[in-house]
């Protein structure tokens, strides 16, 4: 069934390319790859067109989760990503990891060009924030008031000036966004250590994302009986994530790379929001979350609790470590993605275009 459906992809995908009016360029993410990059290197070949094949990570690695690292199938995949990789024009990747990988192990040459925000990924004014609030309140318990007013569990509307304010004893909001293949099990320890008298606020834990076992953790979080702990699923409209991501105090990530070269668009997204991030080590982690700079990197649940006492003792103090991390954040200004296109891929396309015009034959 899988050779079947490789086989009628690459005709449709082919049909498809070869009516299009001949690009000089051809930009293709990878992955997924099969069998994009064959077909897009033959439609190239057609048309005369330069290949750049942009690197996210690798197919292979992805499909190794599953069928493990020596199934025929993965070994076939890892050999036509390198074989078909090599034959084009450009290559971008996103970590100096992985353009190190595709060199060494490869023998492809890469330009990093590292993921940043969309525009709307930024702060939230507090009025949006207890718009969003006053919306979720209605349908999700962790975001109701304690009684009935221009009021969320986390703003509050002031009666006379009409002005939004945080509100006084308000609970931390972490937000974690994952594909449901683990949850972070960092919640008894944080809730051990107020038992036990550490001045921690309660904290509400927002877990967006779908996959396969939301179900099944949805199970295991009914059972459980915290009491200064919510954890919430909501289902989230698509301008609402933004704005709930530029509305939280401290980020999760728990991804963790098939091929540890690639960096987890959720952090970034984080970052434009200039929201602090604890984030899973793996290899090439650092070149995004800077360890005591920007957010903090963990190695199990139990480091995370720890370092969830760490950033909200005392909350919302603004001599927190969460404060200044999301002062550095502000400070680090990050090249918007049209900068970063202009500053990495338009030299490249630049040259060639030169190159062109001083050809005769064009």
């Amino acid at each position: 069934q899988y050779v079947v459906k490789v086989i009628a992809q690459t005709m449709q995908l082919l049909h498809t390319m070869l009516r299009m009016d001949p690009p000089s360029y051809v930009l293709l993410q990878n992955p997924p790859g099969l069998p994009s990059i064959a077909v897009a290197w033959v439609a190239c070949l057609f048309w005369r067109s330069k290949l750049i094949i942009d690197w996210h990570n690798y197919g292979y690695t992805i499909m190794s989760l599953n069928h493990g690292k020596n199934h025929p199938l993965v070994l076939i995949a890892k050999w036509y990503e390198k074989l078909f990789g090599r034959l084009s024009d450009y290559n971008l990747c996103v970590t100096d990891a992985m353009k190190e990988d595709l060199w060494v192990n490869c023998n492809i040459k890469a330009v990093t060009l590292y993921d940043r925000p969309a525009s709307y990924f930024k702060e939230t004014p507090l009025e949006l924030q207890h718009q969003l609030y006053m919306k979720l309140a209605k349908d999700y318990e962790p975001f109701k008031p304690h009684w009935n007013a221009e009021r969320s569990a986390f703003t509050e509307r002031d009666e006379k000036s009409g002005d939004v304010m945080k509100s006084r004893g308000r609970p931390a909001l972490l937000i974690s966004s994952t594909s449901w293949t683990g949850l972070f099990l960092s919640s008894p320890g944080y809730e051990q250590y107020i038992n036990e008298g550490v001045k921690l606020p309660a904290l509400v834990c927002v877990i967006t994302g779908k996959g396969p076992l939301k179900e099944y953790y949805n199970g295991l979080i009914k059972k459980l009986h915290f009491k200064h702990i919510q954890i919430c699923t909501p289902w989230l409209e698509a301008e609402d994530y933004p704005v709930l991501l530029g509305s939280a105090d401290l980020g999760v990530c728990l991804h963790k790379s098939s091929s540890g070269l690639d960096l987890p668009m959720k952090v970034v997204d984080m970052f434009g929001c200039c929201l602090p991030v604890c984030a899973i080590y793996f290899e090439c982690l650092h070149e995004l979350v800077k360890h005591n700079e920007n957010g903090l990197i963990f190695r199990d649940s139990d480091e995370l609790a720890e370092q969830l006492k760490m950033l909200f003792l005392e909350f919302p103090t603004l001599e927190s470590k969460l404060h200044e991390f999301r002062k550095n954040l502000r400070a680090s200004k990050q090249q918007s993605w049209d900068e970063s296109w202009d500053q990495t891929v338009l030299p490249l396309l630049t040259t060639r275009c030169m190159q062109l015009q001083d050809c005769p034959k064009r």
